[in-house]
């Protein structure tokens, strides 16, 4: 394991923590872990969250570092692309939930790992913003969909195209992070949420997550209709009948 990146397990909960001083930036070697890390994470059926942070109170992650475009043949860009999207794509696939918690800038590819995340919290000190723009970049880790899909068309021309910078009180404001919690609490609020998931159904979850994101590429009606599919695949789960059991009983479900 890369010291750059941490990965910790305890109960039902994973941590990940980028360890890439002075701005905890993303390399070749991280991006592949994160992947695999994540591949990982799904096959280990005792982990039901995961939580991302950054290493220190100032950067959550500044992304990839520039040095490294600058120097890039066409070559060198299509593979660091691959890269950050394949990373990125299955963190925002892990059969999960992942929580960001944003401790500081978040900038770039710093951002765009957070938006692959399902639920954002952020200290009072964060910064978030996008400004591939500025340097003749742009964001390629899934920063154009996942930040329109949080925010809105509007306010993601505002940070893409006008180069915003986007405060805590304001990313909340907007949708861009769920809450905004004191510096010292911002991780054991992360993770008293993920260990919150250990309550639900690991089947339901599954589904929902699953359905909350057809809206990103599918139709209403269709979303609607596999909804209602997959409601009923419920019914071939063990999980549906321990949970209405358990509720019935007033005791806690042991869920499968």
């Amino acid at each position: 394991m890369s010291a750059q990146l941490q990965l910790t397990k305890q109960a039902s909960v994973a941590n990940i923590i980028i360890d890439n001083p002075p701005a905890n930036t993303w390399t070749d070697d991280t991006l592949v872990q994160l992947k695999t890390m994540v591949e990982d994470l799904n096959a280990d059926k005792t982990i039901r969250a995961l939580v991302i942070k950054g290493q220190g109170d100032k950067f959550f992650s500044a992304g990839a570092d520039l040095k490294i475009f600058a120097a890039a043949d066409e070559g060198k860009a299509l593979q660091m692309a691959t890269l950050f999207g394949e990373a990125f794509e299955t963190l925002s696939n892990f059969r999960g939930v992942s929580i960001a918690a944003i401790n500081g800038y978040a900038m770039g590819g710093g951002l765009e790992v957070a938006l692959a995340c399902d639920i954002r919290l952020c200290s009072p000190n964060a910064k978030m913003a996008l400004p591939e723009a500025r340097v003749g970049l742009l964001p390629c880790a899934g920063g154009t969909q996942n930040l329109t899909a949080a925010v809105g068309e509007g306010w993601a021309k505002r940070i893409i195209l006008c180069g915003a910078t986007v405060d805590a009180a304001s990313a909340e404001k907007i949708g861009l992070v769920e809450q905004v919690i004191d510096a010292d609490a911002l991780d054991s609020e992360a993770t008293k949420l993920a260990q919150d998931v250990a309550g639900q159904s690991p089947t339901s979850l599954k589904f929902c997550k699953q359905l909350i994101q057809m809206g990103r590429h599918m139709p209403r009606w269709q979303a609607l209709i596999q909804e209602r599919e997959l409601f009923v695949k419920l019914w071939r789960d063990n999980n549906r009948k321990e949970g209405c059991e358990a509720f019935l009983q007033k005791r806690a479900p042991n869920w499968n």
